[in-house]
């Protein structure tokens, strides 16, 4: 159970980062919501979290800016005195063949995802370090491990994930702070509502257990990597894909 601690969750509004955040809540955690946008969505989020009796606060921001991510960090120790977790969920993509993929198209997927990921993993841990203690959880991706067509600026920004978790986790043990990355396979989001129903159908053939998994799922596999029950486990690449990526 995650009573009591305190949580920021970048892309916390919709989807995976959604997911998370009720998981959270409705294990008695406050949690901050970073969100890019839409606003509507954020309170609407905001709101139905809030029924659990939990804190649940709002910033909006971009995550590529490293001050976004100084400045959500910032705030959550005001609002709730403490830094206990950080995941980093917020991610974008831009798909398309690597030929006529463009410089920008390549380098706003790595500022958002990848970079991202590491101004908030700096910001949070600084605080964590002084606490001695806390839980980091990134997002990577099966394809940061297997790789997709269409998907170099994806992919690269998930395996980068990858190497950041690793090295951070090697960093930051001693300090007693656990750095851990999940990485779910096909996921039911507003990311995959895009596929044609060939794709999916594709996609779903080359799955084990035989079905798309949900973002409770890979909810469940974070909370769990936040919990006092993951204190052993570190610098560990959980794959949430119902056996795709075997």
């Amino acid at each position: 159970m995650l009573k009591g601690k305190s949580a920021i969750i970048t892309g916390g509004v919709r989807g995976i980062g959604k997911a998370v955040a009720e998981e959270f809540c409705r294990q008695g955690a406050n949690v901050l919501l970073c969100y890019r946008s839409n606003e509507e969505a954020a309170k609407n989020t905001a709101e139905e979290l809030r029924q659990y009796g939990t804190k649940v606060e709002l910033i909006k921001g971009d995550v590529s800016d490293p001050a976004h991510a100084d400045e959500a960090v910032k705030y959550a120790q005001s609002i709730f005195g403490r830094v206990d977790i950080l995941v980093n969920n917020a991610g974008i993509t831009n798909d398309k063949l690597m030929m006529r993929m463009s410089a920008d198209d390549f380098d706003t997927v790595i500022r958002a995802n990848l970079n991202g990921s590491f101004y908030f993993l700096k910001a949070a841990s600084a605080v964590m370090i002084k606490q001695k203690g806390g839980r980091i959880i990134n997002l990577s991706s099966i394809v940061g491990v297997r790789g997709n067509a269409g998907q170099v600026n994806y992919s690269a920004s998930k395996a980068g994930i990858i190497g950041v978790t690793l090295s951070a986790a090697k960093e930051l043990g001693k300090r007693g702070i656990t750095v851990n990355a999940v990485a779910p396979g096909f996921i039911e989001t507003d990311m995959t509502h895009v596929l044609t129903e060939d794709q999916k159908k594709a996609m779903t053939g080359a799955i084990s257990l035989g079905r798309v998994g949900s973002a409770s799922d890979v909810a469940n596999a974070v909370a769990f990597l936040a919990s006092d029950q993951a204190a052993y486990i570190t610098g560990q690449i959980l794959g949430v894909d119902g056996g795709m990526s075997i």
